[in-house]
């Protein structure tokens, strides 16, 4: 089979077939055919598309991304296959794949103060902290259905405490504040409201001596960890029901004139070694705890004894931390610069980061793996864009624009296919129908 395409008479031909791991109907037929090699993604999506709808007369068109020996094509195929030193003498195979696209950008989700931070790990809701204070969830864009008071200061960080019992009728979430307090609250995900509802915290955790940077949950969610301006990363239970002595009352007065109790309990444990902020940290399987901080260095610390059993330095101060990728073993950070850098901590000897992206333009705040995709990723940035990557390529997939250019100070995932973010323009974003799985 001979295709026709953006081609020219001075373009090779080369011999293709193309493959996909995709469901049907999705799956083009495996006979090898010619094609124009000065073709790019649009010239082979255009073919793909052709393949597919000739079997299907329903078919609707759909945007591909393509790969030759596990890499994205980023060029024309001639170009490829010239920067990769691959023959075109043979069968070439073509694997295609969804494109990443934002398909649909929702109204933005407006608050009182810079967006500081936000976590999309619940599929009912999104979390979010503000400058103001509060904290807000958002059952959907523009939709807030609950205010989390009782913060002296800025809110740095958010979480979403999980717990092991999927019937468990109340959500437990958490702030770290400028106020050098956390604080843990109780939502019901399911109820519905017309307006708002303010909720108190009904724990208030103290123990550090300076503001609250960064917070992350236990996957059992039974405890969190918190990391601060003093340097420090504090361990706090999150049940109601403390050990005798770690914990006491404190009375709240409400507006009405009546008087609430608050729990006010300290730290169970406190890890020490960085030698400045403690930027952001993970906390990915119970045993291990993972920390960044403006001191250059990124740690992972054994929980159960409080020692770090590695101390990454890196040159740069860092603003954000996840783990993810492949095995769930891959460092992903950013900060003082706009590269993007991931490590791969299981390649002993080497501090050079495995990959880096470098396609934003200022300091980067936040990055976030996919937690269903070993490849896939997003990034914020002071240049007031949120980029999608993946390891098979070094340009960004996707280039968000929703905050105008103005400072973007966190991102995540939510409900796999969306992504949200925050910024100094008071607005809670949320683009859709991101195609990653």
């Amino acid at each position: 089979m001979d295709i026709d395409g953006d081609t020219d008479e001075a373009s090779r031909r080369v011999q293709v077939r193309f493959v996909t791991k995709l469901k049907p109907p999705y799956k083009a037929p495996p006979t090898s055919i010619t094609i124009p090699s000065n073709l790019t993604r649009l010239g082979l999506s255009t073919i793909v598309n052709s393949l597919l709808k000739a079997g299907n007369d329903d078919w609707k068109t759909e945007a591909f991304d393509f790969l030759i020996d596990g890499e994205l094509v980023r060029m024309s195929l001639e170009e490829f296959l010239i920067a990769k030193s691959i023959s075109a003498e043979k069968i070439l195979e073509i694997e295609y794949i969804k494109a990443v696209v934002p398909r649909k950008e929702e109204e933005p989700s407006l608050h009182d103060d810079w967006v500081s931070a936000v976590d999309g790990s619940s599929s009912k809701f999104i979390l979010t902290g503000c400058y103001d204070g509060l904290g807000r969830i958002w059952k959907a864009a523009g939709l807030c259905t609950h205010i989390l008071a009782g913060h002296t200061g800025a809110i740095n960080s958010v979480c979403v405490v999980k717990h092991e019992a999927e019937s468990r009728v109340d959500q437990v979430v958490a702030t770290a504040s400028k106020d050098m307090t956390l604080r843990l609250f109780k939502v019901d995900a399911d109820e519905s409201l017309n307006q708002p509802k303010r909720v108190q915290a009904f724990k208030s955790l103290h123990g550090h001596s300076a503001s609250v940077q960064c917070i992350a949950a236990e996957p059992s969610g039974n405890q969190i960890c918190s990391g601060s301006w003093d340097s420090r990363i504090n361990l706090w239970q999150t049940n109601e029901t403390s050990s005798e002595g770690d914990a006491i009352y404190v009375k709240k007065r409400k507006k009405e004139g009546q008087e609430e109790l608050q729990k006010k309990e300290d730290a169970i444990s406190t890890l020490v070694g960085h030698t400045q902020v403690v930027s952001a940290v993970v906390w990915p399987q119970r045993e291990s705890i993972y920390s960044a901080s403006w001191d250059h260095s990124i740690r992972r610390w054994d929980v159960e004894t409080g020692k770090d059993s590695m101390n990454m330095f890196c040159g740069k101060a860092f603003n954000c931390l996840d783990v993810g990728g492949e095995g769930s073993c891959l460092l992903a950070a950013g900060g003082s610069d706009p590269i993007l850098r991931i490590w791969d901590p299981r390649k002993p000897g080497t501090l050079a980061p495995t990959f880096q992206f470098s396609s934003h333009t200022s300091w980067i705040s936040s990055c976030k793996w996919h937690d269903k995709s070993w490849y896939h990723l997003v990034s914020a940035s002071y240049d007031g864009k949120v980029m999608l990557w993946d390891l098979r390529t070094a340009w960004p997939l996707a280039v968000i624009d929703s905050h105008k250019d103005d400072k973007v100070l966190c991102a995540d995932w939510w409900r796999g296919d969306c992504v949200v973010s925050g910024g100094a323009d008071s607005k809670l974003c949320i683009s859709a129908d991101i195609p990653i799985i």
